[in-house]
């Protein structure tokens, strides 16, 4: 039934837009669950259970353990913001959609963490703007057709930089960045150049699709090189963040483009050479 409801709404652009509506209402009184990890989450059960993002969990809670404080763009419901607040880390969370963003709040709340987390209500690009953010929950998107996200499930969105929104809160501590932003990641990076360079330097923990998810049309992502490439030109190395840790080079990248190589993962781990 629910899936015959779906497939006539999305012919209505006004209708499906206020079915999402309703579903996202009622989805915001979830309870919480307690974790493995001893704090409560609400919001996916699936991230409460410990079945979410199994080896990307541990890897950055290792690499947790080497920094000061957490900046999670496009933190979502809170997931790995909660792991670092509970390992004792203070957070910077950005994330821009409503729905995740009561749920970020409320595992935060409700684990007692406010007062070492600090929130902030926007997407990342360049500089200040207000743009159109496609689909919701993990797949929430600024590119158009992503992730197949239809044209009709849309919101507009606050956008500020990440050097704006950041400040010279990292001045003299070691950060790590986690980035997952669904397709945008360059864009990101636009307005990151203090960040990339603070110092010491960040350690970022991205997510970078090469022909995964790309819009209708789009075999591979258009800025997957310039993305790399912004990284190496101010003296990052790139390692992929699984087990293999393999180093990714420009002739790595290249080889991606050329469909001469397929990496074992779309996230990748970023630090000063």
């Amino acid at each position: 039934m629910k899936n015959a409801i779906k497939s006539i709404v999305e012919h209505f652009p006004a209708l499906s837009l206020f079915y999402r509506n309703v579903r996202d209402l009622l989805d915001q009184h979830q309870p919480p669950r307690k974790t493995p990890w001893g704090f409560s989450f609400a919001g996916s059960s699936y991230m409460a259970d410990g079945n979410f993002e199994q080896d990307e969990t541990k890897e950055v809670r290792r690499l947790l353990g080497d920094v000061d404080v957490l900046v999670n763009v496009g933190a979502n419901v809170g997931y790995y913001c909660c792991q670092a607040l509970s390992m004792g880390k203070p957070i910077i969370a950005v994330e821009p959609n409503t729905l995740n963003l009561h749920y970020l709040l409320k595992n935060i709340q409700n684990n007692g963490w406010a007062k070492l987390a600090e929130v902030f209500p926007v997407a990342m690009g360049s500089g200040a703007d207000i743009l159109k953010m496609w689909g919701g929950g993990t797949g929430a998107s600024l590119v158009k057709g992503w992730a197949a996200n239809p044209e009709s499930y849309v919101t507009q969105v606050p956008v500020l930089s990440l050097d704006r929104v950041l400040g010279n809160s990292l001045s003299g501590k070691k950060a790590l960045i986690l980035v997952d932003i669904e397709g945008a990641e360059f864009m990101m990076l636009q307005g990151a150049k203090q960040t990339l360079m603070n110092e010491p330097r960040p350690i970022w923990l991205m997510e970078i699709s090469s022909t995964e998810h790309q819009p209708v049309g789009t075999v591979m992502n258009p800025n997957f090189a310039k993305t790399f490439e912004l990284f190496f030109e101010q003296g990052y190395r790139a390692f992929t963040a699984d087990e293999a840790g393999q180093e990714i080079t420009s002739l790595e990248v290249q080889q991606v483009i050329d469909g001469n190589q397929k990496l074992s993962t779309h996230n990748f781990v970023f630090h000063e050479a």
